[in-house]
């Protein structure tokens, strides 16, 4: 469906951002307003929630004269990674649970959030740009 091929290009790009832009400081450019924007708690929530459910509906979804599941693998696979990143690091944020569990998946994600973030970029705009190429 053409529907989730084009939420699933906005969701990888949205919440690759989200992941990339955290840490970085204002510069005095107009994309400070979006960078903040995306700082917010419940915007990063949003993003995760719809990443990832997006992503897995991608996997499920297919579109016309695409291969089921492989045609678009890698750009579900990132928005889920990325959208469970964001659920990750709002659930970090607003408990006071750990268990070794959450301290290894933590180790994993969010130690690379910056990297998953370019992937997830990389693979929205790769998604968009060859719409009919294998694992895009």
């Amino acid at each position: 469906m053409v529907q989730f091929y084009l939420l699933s290009v906005l969701m990888n790009i949205a919440a690759g951002y989200a992941l990339v832009s955290f840490a970085t400081e204002p510069k005095g450019t107009k994309v400070d307003g979006v960078r903040e924007f995306m700082k917010d708690g419940t915007i990063r929530l949003i993003v995760g929630i719809l990443g990832t459910t997006v992503g897995f509906f991608k996997l499920l979804t297919v579109m016309r004269g695409d291969i089921p599941v492989v045609g678009d693998f890698l750009p579900s696979i990132a928005g889920i990674v990325a959208g469970f990143t964001l659920l990750l690091e709002f659930y970090r944020a607003n408990s006071n649970v750990t268990t070794s569990s959450i301290d290894k998946l933590d180790a994993i994600f969010i130690a690379n959030r910056k990297l998953i973030g370019i992937v997830s970029i990389v693979a929205g705009f790769a998604h968009f740009l060859f719409p009919n190429v294998l694992f895009l």
